[in-house]
């Protein structure tokens, strides 16, 4: 049976279309799986390990910037109690 044409266009039904959509999605998911080396055996676990090492570089990211912080909050605090200390002439030794 020939699909109806309607001014240029192939029409088919709803269902078929459907089927044929889903068919070439998955088949180009297994395409670009295959081209990154994630289509074997082992591509759960590689995708597994991936996401480990993504949480790791998030970790490693937010206590570098507390680290980071932390330090110049250390190196603030201090610059300002000697200021506050030479402000206030505590060190200075006089008669």
């Amino acid at each position: 049976m020939t699909p109806p044409r309607s001014e240029g266009c192939v029409r088919m039904p709803d269902g078929e279309f459907e089927a044929i959509l889903t068919h070439a999605a998955e088949e180009g998911a297994k395409r670009a799986l295959a081209d990154v080396g994630l289509d074997g055996d082992e591509a759960a676990l590689s995708i597994r390990d991936l996401r480990s090492l993504v949480d790791c570089i998030r970790l490693v990211r937010r206590t570098a910037m507390q680290t980071a912080v932390r330090m110049i909050t250390t190196g603030v605090m201090p610059a300002l109690l000697a200021g506050i200390a030479i402000k206030l002439k505590i060190f200075v030794g006089g008669p």
